[in-house]
């Protein structure tokens, strides 16, 4: 029996494969798929739905049902049982369609007198693409066997939908990877750019999916497993000791030996499927069962069977990464995710990256901010939509990926780049002037740095100094802790290139979204509010002293500047500050050189430490508030929650009134006060910062003319009255009234 279910499979499938060689209209292919299915399934309908959009399905061809209804019978997800299935990406089989729970009744088709339906998605690597439908008269529970085939049938159509099998006239379909596309996503790194598409993995295509020979197939499979096994090993054998690099190897290893992965695929190409279709379908149906889980941990191990699937299909086809295509001279460098080191990699070269996952907090996000290159995240379907050397524009400030733009959209957004080129001239001119407002107060602008190639910016920027150097960066690039010699000659470059100008260091920043490839990752249910920053240094002091040395011997006896980070009461400051004391004895006694003028200060990120007793504002010498965790405590808001991160204004007046609170102790102590973080870079935000009394602001480099062109233009007396008018009427976020102000005044 199931030698003949295999037989029957493999010659739906050869008659597929010969509709899809034939001459013929996309509309015509499709047409005589269905009338194929259902006389392969002996059932009386076979119907096909594809997406109009993201939301809409359209019956597109039909063997059975009304073809009037072709191309008129549309619905949206969710909507009926075709709806249903598009919108669960799981199967629906009844044997009495009209009592199914979501059953909606399309009177235009006639299909009142089928009883029995079975409808699979067609979906192709986690993209939904449509629903195939099979129903009979005849009340029917469809076999597993049954719903077996149809998918196979689904897969095929997915693979040829994307090979522009139903393309022509009349057809169904526009062809794949034409049209232009908009997509959105989040604001990892602003910016504009425009240039070609350079794929970090280029897609793997599948062409030859059906094959009369399963015994050569499956043997291609097998020896491709093989080579697989063996790849995985050697990966296995030359890798460093580090936990989490091994975990996600054993992870591979598992799979790649996995006999129900290798048993379904072999199953596959016993009822007609090429080897690379095989492996395909099976990664297809991963990919959606990701899309499904929020559980991160299955996720990620579903990543890694996506990964190792993709290993596979480039072993089978010998499509390497290496394409034979050379980097556009504009290169937008799309990705699913990205690592720092293999970002930095790509370096300045690049005009903007494009990533399907990522988080604002993420390594990527870090790197790309200190590359000053756009950078989108959460870009939905980007790898599936994007082919390498297709035009892209990148609208970093929207958070806005134009894919293959029309004329129209290139010239508008020619014409924005254009203006921020002209600002760019006009904050050039004011390069070398201090930044003083019109009553008269000057407001210090510095950069946030984190790598030495952001370090010519200082003086091209026209920052003031470095008011944030992250440390950080340089643990994460690498596979294993860098040693003390490597970060003291590192730091003493930076010093070298500040040429006296102040800059902060900050120590290890670690935990949260930034987890050393080499430090074993801690499941916390809330990261953010975990072990992280000082915690870990004060709980594993070993790092830190190693770090503090490192930066005293850079010093060579100049001025130095650490910032502890994450501070949240007195007593780990002093912990810290002793560490610092400890350091400093040991290295007089060694004989080397120690800092003219040593400046110990904390980052302000939770509110707790604004209550700190006096003592410690008293004895701390400067402080930074970190505007990007502070704002996120304050509104308990996840900053990496996009639902949620939104709601809440910096410009809200009880943030300001609490910042003006902070304000206020830094000034009964006299302690330096400064305020780091994205706000800082955002002009309206800066204008109003420096109103509440923070004369000390620091931001990325590419922000600084912006924000000290508008600071010049006002008065701060003016702007606060403002902002204490909107308080007192009220008003949630003084964010309108301060806009209508400066539309009203120039």
């Amino acid at each position: 029996m199931a030698d003949n279910l295999e037989s029957e499979s493999r010659k739906l499938l050869g008659r597929l494969r010969d509709t899809m060689a034939e001459e013929a209209e996309g509309q015509e292919r499709l047409n005589k798929i269905t009338h194929l299915t259902a006389d392969s399934m002996r059932t009386e309908v076979c119907s096909i739905y594809l997406f109009r959009d993201s939301e809409t399905l359209e019956l597109c061809a039909t063997q059975g049902l009304n073809q009037e209804a072709v191309h008129e019978t549309r619905m949206r997800m969710g909507e009926g049982l075709v709806g249903r299935v598009a919108r669960s990406g799981d199967v629906v089989n009844t044997a009495d369609a009209p009592s199914e729970r979501g059953f909606r009744f399309m009177p235009e088709t006639g299909e009142e007198i089928y009883s029995s339906f079975l409808g699979v998605p067609i979906q192709r690597l986690g993209e939904k693409l449509g629903v195939l439908v099979v129903q009979s008269k005849e009340k029917r529970q469809f076999t597993a066997d049954d719903v077996y085939a149809l998918e196979v049938v689904a897969m095929v159509l997915a693979e040829m939908t994307e090979l522009g099998a139903f393309v022509g006239e009349g057809a169904a379909l526009s062809a794949r990877h034409t049209q232009a596309v908009l997509l959105r996503g989040g604001t990892g790194q602003e910016g504009t750019a425009m240039g070609r598409v350079w794929l970090h993995e280029p897609r793997v295509v599948v062409t030859n999916l059906v094959s009369d020979d399963p015994e050569t197939e499956s043997a291609r499979l097998q020896e491709a497993v093989d080579t697989l096994r063996v790849s995985v090993d050697e990966m296995l054998a030359g890798a460093s000791a580090d936990a989490e690099q091994m975990q996600v190897l054993e992870a591979y290893r598992m799979f790649a030996n996995s006999k129900g992965w290798m048993r379904r695929m072999t199953e596959d190409i016993s009822r007609g499927l090429s080897a690379e279709a095989a492996v395909e379908k099976e990664q297809s149906q991963a990919r959606a069962r990701m899309s499904q889980i929020s559980d991160g941990y299955l996720r990620e191990r579903l990543h890694d069977l996506d990964d190792l699937s993709n290993r596979l299909l480039r072993i089978l086809t010998g499509q390497g990464r290496e394409t034979g295509s050379e980097m556009p001279p504009d290169p937008v460098l799309i990705a699913r995710n990205i690592g720092p080191a293999e970002l930095l990699e790509y370096g300045r070269g690049l005009k903007g990256v494009v990533l399907e996952e990522g988080s604002v907090g993420s390594h990527a996000a870090i790197v790309a901010r200190a590359l000053a290159i756009p950078l989108i995240i959460n870009a939905d379907r980007v790898t599936n939509e994007a082919l390498n050397g297709d035009q892209i524009l990148v609208d970093g400030d929207q958070g806005i990926v134009h894919l293959r733009p029309d004329e129209q959209v290139i010239s508008a957004f020619q014409d924005k780049m254009a203006m921020q080129a002209k600002a760019q001239e006009r904050y050039a001119s004011i390069r070398d002037t201090d930044c003083v407002t019109k009553d008269g107060h000057y407001i210090s602008l510095q950069m946030n740095a984190g790598l030495m190639a952001d370090l010519p910016s200082l003086e091209s920027s026209g920052a003031n100094g470095v008011g944030l150097f992250r440390t950080e960066l340089q643990f994460l690039i690498r596979n294993q802790m860098p040693r003390r010699t490597e970060l003291a000659a590192l730091y003493k470059r930076v010093l070298d290139a500040a040429q006296g100008k102040r800059v902060v260091f900050r120590t290890l920043d670690i935990g949260s979204d930034k987890v050393l490839p080499y430090m074993k990752p801690h499941d916390e249910p809330n990261p953010a509010l975990g072990w992280r920053a000082i915690r870990v240094a004060l709980d594993r002091p070993g790092v830190m002293r190693m770090q503090l040395q490192a930066l005293i011997r850079a010093a060579e006896g100049r001025n130095l500047t650490i910032m502890f980070p994450f501070i949240a009461q007195f007593s780990e400051y002093k912990l810290a500050r002793n560490e610092v004391d400890t350091v400093l004895a040991r290295e007089k006694r060694l004989g080397h050189a120690v800092p003219e003028r040593l400046e110990i200060g904390a980052m302000l990120e939770t509110p707790s430490l604004a209550y700190a007793p006096q003592q410690f504002f008293d004895e701390v010498e400067f402080l930074s508030i970190g505007g990007n965790d502070l704002k996120q405590f304050f509104f308990a808001a996840d900053r990496e929650n996009e639902r949620v991160r939104r709601r809440y204004d910096t410009l809200s007046v009880s943030f300001l009134s609490f910042l003006e609170g902070i304000v206020g102790r830094c000034e009964g102590t006299n302690t330096h006060l400064s305020f780091c973080g994205e706000d800082a870079g955002r002009p309206i935000e800066a204008l109003c910062l420096a109103a509440v009394g923070l004369r000390n602001l620091s931001m990325r480099p590419a922000s600084i003319g912006p924000v000290k062109s508008l600071l010049m233009r006002y008065s701060l007396a003016e702007i606060r009255k403002v902002i204490d008018e909107s308080g007192a009427r009220g008003d949630e976020s003084v964010r309108a009234a301060v806009m209508e102000y400066l539309r009203q005044n120039g």
